[in-house]
């Protein structure tokens, strides 16, 4: 697993860590806050230890940036400088009342294309005219800064800029975020991405990856689709890479190099687990081997915040002032904006970049991968009549209740009921509080179950829309590794109207060895899923039941060597040193450079061929009787 979110980098389970920091040994804290100060830019690493930008030496990061820290990571007032004083810019309309002619200068190419009919315009030169606007209404649009409506949000943490770390020219925030959140996911595997690929059919590789609403920043759809209206001009780039499938397109382009299927399947808050969705079908089925599933998620927008408010969805600054009765929100309001099945009211926008490296498992033994768990399935349902497409609705019943099913069948009722746990979507939202836990609490007692545990990471680094799912994936992995579920540190108490009865809901860190995690996403206009993932020691039992014990052995001997890969590259990462894999023009084929055949293509650069065979469900269809 590789990515970002506004809790820190994924590999090396950091973010999830930091979600659990209290909980934590102190050693494990103090590498912690040490990756996250290097994260953010607060220090550098060296041979000769830590020390500052300036090159002056700082003895315990862990101790002096603490503070520092915490305070610019997870939910909290928004960092954007559009989003600080003065205010968001803006333009007001105004019809003015002209009392007198208006005369003006500007530059030739400044001038509207159809002019107005009552300006008079007069050459003062070869690239400047002069204006004259009779006396009477002018209409016009006024500068302005507005006060932000929304400052809570979930960045990245502060100072930590993808976009940087390799050669991005023009690239919207969320690829950024895609390039290094699966160059990360590369690293941490421990694997060398050319070797497997020579071991594997071109064919046999896939990426599904994409996001919920497509690349709305200045440098996609979004500068694009007001480039008119503010003045600005389209630039070449805008368009293509504003596409929701674009992550997918960029790994393939510059970072994987694949030729496999590729794809993303696009479902609100729900994108991450549809698009993991296929890859476990793609593996299960046998047509592909390894599968890159991920998403990235950049929606921190001054128009993309309008929007989720104005329809009531956020959780704005005026409805938290209500909410506890305060005058003025400081920053440590802002930092408990997000309070799942507490009194809330509404969520907090987030943006964040989840890939994880799914792999077929014979193939799996075979290179000693670092097994962190297992997807047995995804479950997908739509709501079917609704009274609004934002409304929740039944399919999630449907979903939970299959996933729940799912891990009875293969673990049975006592693993079900007693070492599993809901990592619930858990918006933040009264309309959540209620619908969702409704949900969770029937399927528990379907399955007569009667103290759940729930686990709700909005609260810490609130809804990035697309990949929540995912980032819900990752942590749940945190939790297997560490033992430990995070805790909803905003629930000072239970809403009275949350269906509570057989549900366990906790406001610190618990113990808990867990053999399953369900993982619940409810996306606009009822794109329900629930996913289920299976903890490490749960996997290596269905992969002894299936393979036998010489095979596990000579897997766990061959994984040694793949963790020392791995655990080279999270210390150079604990360190603030990465090196995104960005292959910009390199080892690019065109046609007349492949070996074609009637059965196959050769591509240059891979061992195995194409096969251009493919099932046929019909069988061959008589030919026409010759006359």
């Amino acid at each position: 697993m590789g990515g970002i979110n506004p809790a820190g980098r994924t590999s090396g389970h950091q973010a999830f860590r930091r979600t659990v920091l209290d909980a934590l040994p102190a050693d494990q804290q103090r590498q912690t806050l040490e990756g996250l100060a290097a994260l953010m830019q607060l220090v550098e690493h060296s041979e000769k230890g830590w020390h500052d930008r300036a090159g002056q030496p700082v003895n315990s990061p862990a101790q002096s940036l603490r503070d520092q820290v915490l305070n610019h990571t997870l939910v909290r007032r928004n960092e954007d400088p559009r989003f600080l004083e003065p205010g968001l810019p803006a333009n007001r309309q105004a019809s003015l009342q002209l009392s007198e002619p208006l005369r003006f200068t500007l530059r030739r190419r400044q001038l509207p294309e159809n002019l107005p009919e009552n300006w008079q315009v007069r050459e003062l030169g070869a690239r400047e005219v002069e204006v004259t606007v009779p006396a009477g209404v002018f209409e016009t649009l006024l500068p302005d800064a507005q006060r932000p409506k929304v400052r809570a949000a979930a960045q990245l943490p502060q100072g930590f800029e993808p976009a940087s770390l390799y050669r991005s020219v023009h690239h919207p925030r969320g690829l950024s975020m895609a390039i290094f959140g699966a160059s990360d996911c590369l690293g941490a595997s421990g694997l060398s991405w050319e070797t497997l690929r020579q071991t594997l059919n071109p064919d046999h590789i896939a990426v599904y990856a994409g996001n919920s609403i497509g690349q709305l920043d200045d440098a996609g759809w979004g500068g694009l689709m007001k480039s008119l209206v503010s003045g600005q001009r389209a630039t070449s780039k805008q368009m293509p890479l504003g596409y929701g499938q674009m992550p997918a397109d960029f790994l393939n382009a510059y970072v994987l190099g694949s030729v496999g299927s590729t794809g993303a399947v696009l479902g609100a808050c729900a994108s991450f687990l549809y698009n993991l969705r296929l890859g476990t079908e793609d593996i299960r089925s046998g047509r592909r081997k390894v599968v890159m599933v991920g998403t990235a998620d950049a929606p921190i927008t001054p128009e993309i915040i309008e929007g989720f408010r104005a329809m009531g969805a956020l959780a704005d600054d005026a409805s938290l002032k209500a909410l506890d009765a305060l005058e003025l929100l400081t920053d440590a309001d802002y930092q408990r904006a997000s309070r799942p099945f507490a009194l809330n009211c509404g969520f907090t926008m987030a943006e964040a970049s989840q890939f994880i490296l799914l792999m077929d498992d014979s193939l799996a033994l075979e290179l000693g991968a670092d097994i962190m768990g297992s997807v047995p399935d995804v479950f997908v349902n739509a709501d079917g009549f609704k009274r609004s497409i934002s409304a929740p609705g039944i399919g999630n019943y449907i979903t939970l209740g299959k996933a729940a099913s799912l891990v009875r069948d293969l673990l049975g009722e006592k693993a079900l009921r007693e070492r599993s746990f809901l990592h619930a979507h858990g918006t933040s939202t009264p309309k959540n509080r209620t619908t969702e836990s409704h949900v969770l609490d029937e399927i528990a007692r379907a399955n007569g179950i009667t103290d759940w545990p729930v686990v709700a990471i909005k609260s810490f680094i609130g809804h990035s829309q697309g990949s929540a799912a995912g980032d819900q994936l990752v942590s749940a992995l945190g939790s297997f590794a560490h033992g430990i579920l995070p805790g909803i540190p905003t629930l000072n108490k239970v809403a009275d109207d949350v269906y509570a009865d057989r549900l366990r809901f906790f406001q610190t860190p618990i113990a808990f060895k867990a053999d399953a995690a369900f993982i619940n996403a409810k996306g606009f206009g009822g794109n329900n899923a629930t996913g289920v993932v299976l903890s490490p020691d749960v996997t290596e039992r269905l992969l002894l039941q299936r393979h036998g014990a010489d095979a596990i052995n000579a897997w766990k001997a061959r994984r040694e060597t793949v963790r020392a890969q791995a655990d080279a590259y999270l210390v150079q990462a604990d360190r603030g040193h990465y090196a995104p894999r960005y292959q910009f023009g390199e080892e690019v084929l065109e046609g007349p450079e492949l070996d074609i055949h009637a059965d196959r293509i050769h591509i240059p650069g891979y061992a195995q061929a194409v096969s251009l065979t493919s099932d046929n469900p019909f069988g061959r269809i008589n030919e026409e009787p010759s006359e």
